[in-house]
């Protein structure tokens, strides 16, 4: 025992800050992540949705994870406008935590470390078609007073007054879409039809949606398996995982947490290629229903693998089909200010970190109305509505709603349509579409643990309105 004291006290006298850092560093890491988190969301706040400072720390930075909801407040930013970027210090003796802005991608939060860039040029907008007619663009006609768009109207309000649809709810945006017309749709103060917001986990009905833009381009096979380089070594049974297993959250794999965290990526700027692929399997694929974010940050990094592949294979393939491009894909549904963030290492971060607005979600919502077709072009496999509406993989337990592929399915929720399909994300961020009733509903918010929205009961009461 005297002998292990000895070589304890003379490591901390050879090494007395990596000592000190050692017993610190469960507090230095959370500041790190807290600071990580502060400059993420200012950067994409500002320059991604559109928002002030005061409404991003009043919105976005608070009712956050218990982690680092302390910290974030004790923390001092520093927004360069004219880089495009903004600092968060953490501790006096390292780097602050940086997150940089690029017209494509949005926001990207470098890691831990990172010392600072200057870009040295300019900073490039985004190409807008606001004044292009509903839905490439944002003019629409002027409303036709009708008794649907009334009842349609008082439901939209009673989503506003934080008691009808879930105590201490805090709705910041309601589009409802009916036959390609907008029946109704309202903000909270401060936002209007442009301001963007984090989808949360919508964002993984998103790249259920990319991934099948690319199953319509050919470069993706949904039913294949996901040949990541990570698992290709010899006796590595995660190579048996499908693409399809990763769509249904049913891989088998296990995670840091059974739901929606991913700190290390989130928060930590760990790339996906390195932290995601990590988890060992547990469950046979297929036959387990886990929701991870990890799935879907899987799914990506494969259907960009499978670009890439194909890219190799097949050289005579234009730019276009060649890659895995989300913002070539938004500007064709006029989703001009979708942002499809990345992490340093240029893998998409589909499972949470796309910004976008309400008409955006429901342009998306109306692709799905249109079985795939928009503007005369092909977007979606003919049948990919139906395959990601399909219950075909396990099931969660003990919920309310069935999951299909990328897409939770409303198909046990009384009054509304068997065939109703929905994105779900953290803070109550909703994309219901009804192809049934040709009607897509979005709803954006603030919500917190202490006030969920009732979203089902909210559908209900909007196909009640529009379909007396």
């Amino acid at each position: 025992m005297l002998k292990k004291l000895v070589s304890i006290c003379a490591i901390g006298a050879l090494f007395p800050s990596s000592a000190l850092a050692q017993e610190q560093e469960p507090s230095r890491y959370d500041r790190a992540l807290a600071a990580g988190y502060k400059a993420q969301f200012i950067c994409s706040g500002l320059w991604n949705g559109g928002k002030s400072l005061a409404d991003i720390k009043a919105d976005e930075l608070t009712g956050i994870y218990d982690r680092i909801a302390d910290i974030v407040p004790t923390l001092s930013e520093e927004v360069d406008d004219s880089e495009r970027q903004v600092r968060v210090a953490f501790a006096d003796d390292a780097p602050p935590r940086i997150a940089i802005w690029n017209r494509k991608t949005g926001c990207t939060s470098m890691p831990i470390g990172f010392d600072g860039i200057e870009t040295g040029a300019p900073v490039k907008t985004r190409i807008f078609t606001d004044d292009r007619p509903w839905p490439m663009g944002d003019v629409t006609p002027p409303p036709i007073k009708s008794a649907s768009q009334f009842a349609a109207r008082v439901v939209t309000d009673k989503a506003f007054d934080s008691s009808t649809y879930g105590i201490g709810s805090k709705t910041s945006g309601v589009l409802i879409l009916h036959k390609n017309t907008i029946k109704a749709e309202q903000y909270k103060a401060g936002h209007d039809l442009h301001t963007a917001q984090r989808t949360w986990s919508v964002a993984k009905s998103i790249a259920g949606s990319l991934i099948g833009h690319s199953v319509q381009q050919n470069m993706v096979n949904v039913s294949a398996r996901a040949s990541l380089p990570q698992w290709q070594k010899f006796g590595d049974p995660r190579s048996l995982i499908t693409l399809d297993n990763l769509m249904r959250m049913a891989s088998g794999l296990t995670s840091d947490t059974a739901g929606n965290r991913t700190d290390g990526i989130y928060m930590g700027a760990t790339s996906v290629s390195q932290q995601a692929t990590s988890w060992s399997l547990l469950e046979r694929p297929g036959t387990k229903f886990r929701y991870a974010n990890n799935d879907t940050l899987l799914a990506v990094l494969a259907a960009q693998a499978a670009h890439e592949d194909g890219k190799n294979k097949l050289g005579n393939y234009t730019p276009e089909k060649q890659d895995f491009d989300p913002y070539a894909f938004f500007q064709k549904l006029g989703m001009t200010r979708t942002y499809a963030e990345t992490d340093w290492q240029d893998n998409y971060i589909l499972s949470s970190q796309v910004w976008t607005t309400a008409r955006d979600l429901g342009r998306l919502g109306q692709l799905y109305l249109n079985n795939g077709m928009w503007q005369g072009e092909r977007l979606l496999p003919e049948d990919w509505r139906e395959y990601i509406s399909k219950p075909s993989g396990p099931q969660p337990e003990g919920r309310d709603f069935g999951y299909g592929a990328t897409f939770w399915l409303m198909n046990n929720s009384e009054g509304v349509p068997a065939d109703t399909i929905a994105g779900f994300g953290n803070r109550g961020q909703y994309l219901v579409i009804i192809p049934s009733l040709d009607m897509v509903i979005v709803r954006r918010g603030y919500d917190t643990s202490d006030g969920r929205f009732d979203i089902a009961a909210f559908t209900r009461d909007v196909v009640e309105a529009l379909t007396p």
